[in-house]
């Protein structure tokens, strides 16, 4: 589409009828976000969001494993083991988008088909029509390599049903479309087959469409999602995640005497012990806050001081440079990790992400 301000070859803009389609292309990266495509989205959304003549906004990603695997970490790992100054700029633009997805004017409809995970939740969560496939693995995974949960999740996590949240946060594990429909992290399940056919039934809309005209068309091709591990174990969970302290939160696994427990616990102890203890005062932090842009806005503070710090390097090494799966976290353990040092990864030294939003 020549007339749009920005163009990429990583993002590519495309018109089905009256239905606009940003897709994600860099399908070797798990389509993975750069800074370049954080802008062109942005610039597109606007463009689209100006055109009468447009119903909808449409999110995929290109080739068949998935939307969106996150931001492009390993390009965040080298600016911040090189001193780059620039180094969070990528999160500092792509957090507004995640604000802008979710206060977009027109109905912006996902397609969570396949990998769906960090940075991918946040330009699909936050929209107001998040479709999920029989393909969905969705995962906010940030705390296996000591970094936390961000893109706003600290906002969307803590206000899914009972604790399910936190377990999705702190474990990092993947879910389906079943439980990512429990969590409020989707809407409806299409077969990933029948993805096309809705694209080009919404593209029949009329311009100015409205979100239950999208909702309408959406629900002709929805199917029951099977059942959600999440809802099964909701007793479970709710019981063991209740708690302020990752500490408490292990030795109530340890209490338990059931399959789903010992794998949580096995799961949750491999992962940083500076990440879980962040990600679960952020998450019960995001639980008492007033707004998606206050959550923002601490993660951002949150983010920019683990750069400083040694587990997210030796996360990104373990995971996706030397990817021997075997990070050597410093501090090593729970214990010693104490409330004042985490107090730090809190204080303020960075302008605010917006300036002109009243907390």
């Amino acid at each position: 589409m020549t007339d749009i301000p920005i163009e990429s070859d990583e993002v590519l803009l495309d018109r089905v009828g009256s239905a606009a389609v940003i897709r994600l292309n860099r399908p070797k990266a798990l389509n993975s976000l750069n800074l370049s495509m954080v802008r062109v989205m942005k610039a597109a959304m606007q463009h689209f969001a100006d055109d009468p003549e447009i119903s909808c906004v449409i999110l995929k990603g290109e080739g068949d494993r998935g939307l969106c695997a996150g931001g492009d970490i390993r390009v965040i790992h080298e600016a911040g083991k090189s001193g780059d100054p620039e180094v969070t700029r990528f999160w500092r633009e792509e957090f507004p988008l995640n604000y802008a997805v979710s206060h977009y004017a027109k109905p912006y409809v996902a397609l969570m088909d396949g990998i769906v995970m960090g940075g991918g939740v946040g330009i699909a969560s936050h929209g107001k029509h998040r479709i999920v496939t029989e393909r969905t693995k969705l995962a906010m995974p940030e705390t296996g390599i000591g970094y936390v949960p961000d893109v706003g999740a600290t906002w969307l996590l803590p206000r899914a049903p009972g604790e399910a949240g936190t377990w999705i946060g702190l474990t990092g594990e993947v879910i389906g479309a079943a439980d990512a429909i429990h969590a409020g992290l989707a809407d409806a399940s299409v077969p990933s087959e029948r993805l096309g056919p809705l694209v080009e039934v919404l593209g029949e809309l009329k311009g100015g469409a409205s979100d239950e005209q999208v909702r309408a068309v959406i629900d002709r091709f929805a199917v029951l999602p099977g059942e959600s591990q999440l809802e099964a174990h909701r007793e479970i969970i709710d019981r063991v995640f209740r708690f302020d302290t990752v500490e408490e939160i292990v030795r109530a696994l340890d209490r338990e005497d059931d399959e789903f427990s010992r794998r949580t616990r096995d799961i949750v102890i491999k992962r940083s012990p500076t990440s879980l203890k962040l990600a679960l005062r952020m998450l019960r932090l995001g639980r008492e806050s007033s707004s998606l842009v206050e959550c923002l806005e601490r993660e951002f503070t949150v983010g920019s001081e683990i750069l400083r710090n040694h587990d997210f390097y030796e996360g990104v090494r373990a995971a996706i440079i030397d990817k021997d799966r075997n990070p050597k976290w410093s501090p090593a353990t729970l214990e010693e990790v104490g409330d004042t040092d985490l107090d730090r990864y809190f204080a303020t030294r960075h302008p605010v992400l917006f300036p002109d939003h009243r907390l």
